[in-house]
């Protein structure tokens, strides 16, 4: 250690000594900054020496003043104005005009296989920089998109490391692959996972048919492109970054204390005319609180580390990253380990070659995925422990088998161990020939395996938790992907024409295998010796199974503009997938085109004094989604001992098939049609984008409805036979400005629109239920139907609660009891059947919005985000959820009814598994909701300071994530996503979610 502090020491004596000498030859150089239009002086201006951090800005009347090297050059910067750079060479005086930007269109954006300037981009594009998606405090970069980008609605879960649901402009797909596609660098990924936030250097959204149409096959749910960072000429700089925090829940809910719940599971007992369970509630006090049991403030630390730079020929970047959360429940913890290495080389002038390659390994500690429902359900009167150490168990308390768990043996005798290795990257080759022609090849690769380890040990710690047998689990996912590109790109300018020429060829090959082991009576004594042999070799089992995919795409795009004032875009994709080999339609194909009229740029236009820029933009175009289950249209069947026969006194095994697959199946695909317009205004200050689309998914995969009765066991089957339509509007506004004080600030607020609807479906009005998690009484709260939106809520509308026998006697619902729901005759038929139900609520959001804004002063910065939804419902199944005496939330209890006249609003606790429990208008409340997303403070100290200490750059930071949510929903979060197993038609139910965290972290950024 005393070696390494002196090595230290002997360096930073050094770098005093060479800047001590750099400063001994600066001069002084001043001067005044004016506008070239008007001539008025400048405030606020930033003035950088080039290659530093150290600066200065200009005064009340555009004045500077900086010592800076007689051979520097200064950098002139303004919101609303073109750079400029100066060369000192020795002056003491240097006065700059700076010109009015267009920076805004000429920024470039990427699109997909290129970029194009803003001013031509003809589609919806929207670009989110590296910089504002590392400030988030997530591990995953897609999370930090939420309230970003108008039209794109994210949906975090609380799980670490888990990666959150996206949808780009509503829901397009309720079958097969859901998820938008991720070009990293050129590869084609289903998630973003594995990436570190901090290597990303931009994300491009592309929203309409006619940006995604170049990515045909897998366009339709929407296409993210993710640009990494690559190195940069220069000397090389040292990057740290590096943050500690911690996690807390927020809107925990309260439930029932001891002496509450002893009291209305009296009454439950009464209800059935049963004894009370407990003689005395009040003797129970307050009893144990589950959730503060089994939560806590979860440590999350992050640290990134990287090495950037390059020459004329070469450049290079290089990081390591580590990520470490534990989860909010005890036990629960989820590690990352990034690395990232990139090369590009100019082997001759024309030919320039270059990779990018990074490894992942992620490990985590899981917990029960049922841990949250036994935590709502367990009962207050049950001790964690008693006195003497064993476990309090809730059969000693007369509880029943609905909640005969402590969630403390749940938590203790889960051992389960994930391991997520991943190796992926690309190699390309890039040739100019020709002045105009730009040849580029490329091959990338996705190789990754995921294990996981559980092991059930034998143990009695209850009644109801008791195993008998141990038993392990080991189970294998491996994934093998690679995508070779072929692009060749004419691009030239003659006169004020410029045209673009685009054709390439995509091949991919994509492979899973999975196994799955079991092994029972296997000892333990560490993780590590944990081996499928060491059981009993009658018991051990193997199932694998995997499937195999390959493209085959053509594809081309021509861009055309005209004076920079008429804009053509058109764009073909042919895509041949094997899933439809023989079942289908092998090749898909999906044109697009888009145009534009820069408005601004007409002559007429030359003398206003309004608009700096205008563009008017429409586009069209089909994308397609691929996504469904390798052979499709072959039938299979299935195998087992029921299916035995004997002839003779002989066995022969039988078979039968599951499930009736289609003849025939096509892709899915989507229609899109965009119109936009862009605008900027007061010296670009102010920026405005404002569209309206229209996407319809044609012959969408939908279930069809068969007979049980021909003997299968799934009485449904997939076909080509639904339309669905996504319509609405998006809406941007960035404002930008510097002021006299020095102060320099953006605010900028976006707003989506989408009516989700399912416009057509050939059976006719045959639905598909779905969401049936959570609901005791078996029924399905979800339907999904020609007119309305995918996966919307249905059940019986609530009119009452039964107060007297009599009003239940003059009632179409004579079963029920008081207390109990009373449901609307809908068809006024006298009785309350499934024709009554109607249409209760809708998950999918109508609104989606967000406002983001930076400030800086000085040394100072401040980023505040405002994320939320609004005009959107969920379904609290958590309330019904019970076959028993699980406990109720505090909102329930204080609320309920307990006897004529004590509410009009809330049943009785008689709520289980009866008609009460059946979806009903009482358990869809309102999603809506509006959140403190992110707000971060930060201090970058002085640069005079930083050049005494070698050094470029230090910050430290102050930030929370998710510290104010403002909802009326009465679970922990309104943001309910669906699940994975059946998709959008289970979406904004509420059972068993993960609930999602506040993040407080201190953070610190070092370069030199």
């Amino acid at each position: 250690m005393k070696r390494i502090f002196t090595r230290i020491s002997v360096l930073a004596a050094f770098c005093l000594l060479t800047i001590n000498v750099a400063i001994a030859q600066n001069i002084t150089v001043k001067g005044k900054v004016i506008d070239g239009g008007d001539k008025t002086s400048l405030p606020g201006v930033t003035i950088l020496i080039k290659g530093t951090q150290n600066g200065t800005q200009t005064d009340a009347n555009g004045n500077y003043s900086i010592s800076a090297p007689a051979n520097a050059t200064l950098v002139f910067n303004f919101v609303g104005y073109t750079a400029q750079e100066q060369a000192v060479n020795n002056q003491t005086t240097i006065n700059v005009t700076l010109a009015s930007s267009t920076q805004q269109l000429e920024q470039v954006v990427v699109v997909g296989y290129g970029t194009q300037r803003k001013i031509d981009v003809t589609g919806s594009v929207a670009t989110v920089k590296g910089e504002d998606i590392s400030k988030q405090a997530s591990a995953n970069a897609v999370s930090a998109l939420q309230g970003k980008v108008a039209g794109v609605s994210i949906t975090n879960s609380g799980t670490p490391g888990a990666t959150p649901q996206i949808t780009i402009r509503g829901t397009g797909t309720i079958y097969g692959n859901l998820g938008v596609l991720y070009v990293v660098d050129g590869v084609w990924y289903d998630d973003i996972s594995f990436l570190n936030p901090a290597d990303i250097a931009d994300m491009s959204i592309l929203k309409d048919a006619s940006s995604q149409s170049i990515y045909g096959i897998r366009a339709a749910n929407g296409v993210i492109l993710v640009t990494t960072t690559k190195g940069k000429t220069g000397n090389p700089t040292i990057n740290y970054n590096g943050s500690v925090g911690y996690k807390k829940v927020t809107n925990q809910i309260e439930m029932a204390n001891a002496t509450e719940y002893a009291t209305i599971i009296n009454e439950l007992s009464a209800s059935s005319g049963a004894a009370p369970l407990f003689s005395d509630p009040a003797s129970f006090g307050t009893g144990t609180n589950w959730y503060n049991q089994a939560f806590r403030n979860a440590l999350q630390t992050n640290h990134q580390i990287s090495i950037n730079g390059g020459t004329e020929k070469t450049s290079y970047n290089f990081s390591l990253g580590y990520n470490n959360e534990d989860g909010i429940v005890k036990n629960q913890n989820w590690k990352r380990y990034t690395a990232k290495f990139s090369n590009d080389f100019q082997v001759l002038k024309s030919l320039k070659i270059g990779y990018s390659i990074s490894g992942t390994a992620i490990n985590s500690n899981d917990i029960n995925s049922a841990i949250f429902r036994q935590l709502y359900a367990a009962g207050p009167v049950v001790p964690v422990y008693y006195a003497d150490g064993t476990y309090g168990d809730a059969n000693d308390f007369g509880l029943g088998g609905g909640n005969n768990f402590n969630p403390q043996v749940t938590l203790d005798f889960f051992n389960q161990k994930s391991k997520n290795y991943r190796i992926n990257g690309n190699v390309f080759a890039e040739l100019n020939f020709a002045k105009n022609f730009t040849f580029r090849t490329s091959a990338g690769g996705d190789f990754g395996q995921n294990e996981v380890l559980a092991y059930a040990p034998v143990y009695k710690a209850t009644q109801g938790q008791v195993n008998d047998i141990s038993r392990l689990n080991v189970n294998r996912d491996e994934n093998r992907n690679w995508i070779l590109e072929n692009t060749l790109t004419y691009k030239n300018t003659f006169g004020n024409h410029n045209l673009t020429l685009l054709a390439g060829t995509t091949a991919q090959r994509r492979k899973n295998y999975y196994i799955n082991s079991t092994a029972l009576n296997v000892p333990y004594t560490t993780d590590g010796d944990l081996y499928l042999s060491l059981g009993t070799a009658a018991n051990r089992e193997v199932t694998d199974g995997g499937s195999l995919s390959t493209y085959l795409s053509y594809f081309g795009r021509a861009n055309y503009s005209y004076k920079d004032k008429y804009l053509l875009n058109a764009t073909l994709r042919a895509d041949a997938a094997s899933q439809f080999y023989g079942g289908g339609d092998l090749w898909g194909y999906f044109p697009a085109v888009g145009a534009g009229w820069v408005i601004s740029n007409e002559d007429f236009m030359k003398d206003q004094k309004v608009f700096n820029n205008l563009k008017l933009k429409g586009s069209w175009g089909k994308v397609g989604n691929a996504g469904v289950p390798v052979n499709p249209t072959t039938l299979t069947v299935t195998q087992s001992g029921g299916y035995i026969a004997f002839f003779n006194g002989v066995a022969y095994t039988g078979a039968n098939v599951a499930s009736l697959v289609p003849s025939f199946l096509n892709w899915e695909r989507t229609t899109g049609t965009d119109v936009g317009i862009e605008a900027a205004f007061f010296k670009n200050r102010l920026n405005v984008e404002a569209g309206f689309y229209n996407k319809k998914t044609e012959q969408a995969i939908f279930e069809i409805p068969i007979l049980s009765s021909i003997g299968t066991s799934s009485s449904k089957m997939i076909g080509n036979q639904a339309d669905f339509q996504n319509r609405g509007f998006e809406f941007l506004a960035t404002w930008r400005d510097q002021a006299k004080s020095g102060l320099s600030y953006s605010v900028s607020a976006n707003i989506g629109i989408n009516q989700n609807k399912v416009t057509s479906v050939i059976t006719g009005l045959n639905p598909i239920y779905g969401g049936g998690q959570g609901i005791a009484n078996g029924a399905l709260a979800t339907r999904t139907v020609q007119g309305g939106a995918i996966g919307e809520f249905f059940g019986y509308q609530v009119a009452g609660i039964f107060q007297t026998p009599a009003e239940v006697a003059a009632s179409a619902q004579t079963g029920a009891k008081p207390g109990d729901f009373r449901y609307t005759d809908q068809n006024g038929d006298g009785a309350i059947d499934g024709k009554d139900r109607v249409v209760l609520g809708n998950p999918n959001p109508k609104y989606s919005y967000g406002v983001n804004t930076t400030f800086a002063y000085k040394g100072w910065d401040l980023a505040v985000d405002i994320q939320g939804v609004a005009d959107v419902d969920v379904y609290n199944a958590n309330i019904a959820y019970r076959f028993g005496n699980e406990n109720f939330s505090k909102d329930f209890y204080d609320n309920r009814w307990h006897g004529a006249g004590t509410s009009t609003t809330y049943p009785s606790a008689n709520v289980g598994s009866t008609t009460n429990a059946a979806p009903n208008s009482f358990y869809v409340e309102d999603g809506s909701y509006i959140r403190l997303r992110t707000v971060q403070l930060g201090y970058s100290l002085p640069s005079n300071l930083m050049s005494k200490w070698s050094m470029k750059k230090i910050r430290v930071f102050l930030d929370a994530q998710n510290a104010i949510n403002l909802f009326g929903y009465k679970g922990f979060t309104p943001e309910i996503g669906y699940d994975a197993g059946t998709g959008p038609i289970s979406r904004g139910i509420d059972a068993n979610v993960y609930p999602l965290s506040a993040i407080y972290r201190l953070g610190l950024q070092v370069q030199f």
